[in-house]
């Protein structure tokens, strides 16, 4: 796929970040793994990217939509969604599903009680494996090594699509689809702080390396919120060309990858609020995943199964590669443990 404007993109990032130049940024694709969940063949994937290949598909339940691994980089998990999309009718998941990455195998599942929906999970710091359940209007606690949930954090809205988790581990921030709105977990008393409403829709979520900012997406309006999370108040706006879908900070904080479903990889200024580059992507509702160097973006194409990659060092994008169609989830891992 073409990317006309990627050049403009990612030069304007290098002058923002300050990065390397051209001459000492890696030349090859940086080692490691994604994991991805796969919609619409319901198995997880796990590829390695000195190969650009798959080299497990493992059938989980229907829908697995994203994944989570484990601290030791040992398994993978898959919470069932279900066969419909978020706020519509269809069937209603009740538990997670557990890859052994090593031995490329399913390694059992965690029954969640009751049909929740569960949706995004996430590790935190204290080793807990935190999972949106959209019909309980919660994030579960879930131990992992006990196989059960062990508490419950009541979000205060509907369609607690997903969320992420502050560095310190004290805090959550989720995005509530229909609700239009981002609610403040305290993940040590498990309770809930507050509700920030944003939009009539949002969608996704995403939060700087230093827990200062968090940003969602309004989708009637090609605009993302910014909320301050030491006020728990929307700071600001960043206007940009296309509704946004989904979204990833750099490593410094400095500037941010915004993916519009119209197509369009957005690069922004978050000194300045401001957008500085655009560059043609796939038309799909895809998912952003940063290396934990920053050294490479992956973006999913679930419509037509391609896997996007970016390297803000030289300017330009790597050679994508062709995964299958309804790759959605991803995670990067450096290596499999």
């Amino acid at each position: 796929m073409p990317f006309r404007k990627t050049f403009v993109l990612l030069a304007a990032m290098t002058s923002v970040l300050g990065l390397a130049s051209a001459a000492n940024a890696p030349k090859s694709e940086p080692p490691g793994f994604l994991f991805i969940a796969n919609q619409y063949e319901h198995t997880a994937l796990l590829v390695d990217l000195r190969t650009k290949a798959p080299v497990a598909r493992v059938e989980v339940g229907v829908n697995g939509h994203e994944v989570a691994i484990s601290p030791d980089m040992h398994f993978g998990y898959v919470p069932i969604y279900g066969n419909s999309g978020v706020g519509k009718p269809g069937t209603d998941g009740d538990r997670i599903d557990i890859i052994d990455l090593k031995e490329r195998k399913v390694a059992g599942s965690i029954q969640l009680g009751k049909a929740v929906r569960p949706h995004c999970a996430k590790f935190g710091p204290d080793g807990f494996l935190y999972v949106s359940a959209e019909l309980a209007e919660a994030i579960y606690v879930v131990d992992v090594n006990a196989k059960k949930v062990v508490g419950q954090i009541p979000t205060g809205a509907i369609e607690s699509h997903m969320f992420v988790i502050s560095p310190d581990g004290k805090r959550a921030y989720t995005s509530n689809v229909h609700a239009g709105s981002v609610s403040v977990l305290d993940l040590e008393k498990r309770a809930l702080i507050t509700v920030i409403p944003v939009a009539r829709i949002v969608q996704r979520i995403s939060i700087t390396a230093d827990g200062k900012r968090v940003f969602t997406h309004d989708q009637d309006a090609p605009r993302i919120a910014v909320i301050d999370t030491a006020s728990n108040k929307i700071s600001g706006w960043i206007n940009v060309g296309s509704t946004i879908y989904s979204s990833a900070p750099s490593l410094d904080g400095h500037t941010m990858i915004a993916y519009s479903p119209a197509g369009k990889l957005y690069s922004v200024d978050l000194d300045n609020l401001q957008q500085i580059g655009a560059s043609d992507a796939c038309a799909a509702v895809g998912e952003l995943a940063l290396t934990n160097d920053g050294n490479r973006v992956y973006l999913t194409c679930p419509a037509t199964g391609q896997l996007q990659v970016f390297n803000p060092h030289n300017g330009k994008p790597d050679s994508e590669f062709m995964l299958t169609k309804g790759v959605d989830g991803i995670a990067w891992l450096p290596s499999v443990k």
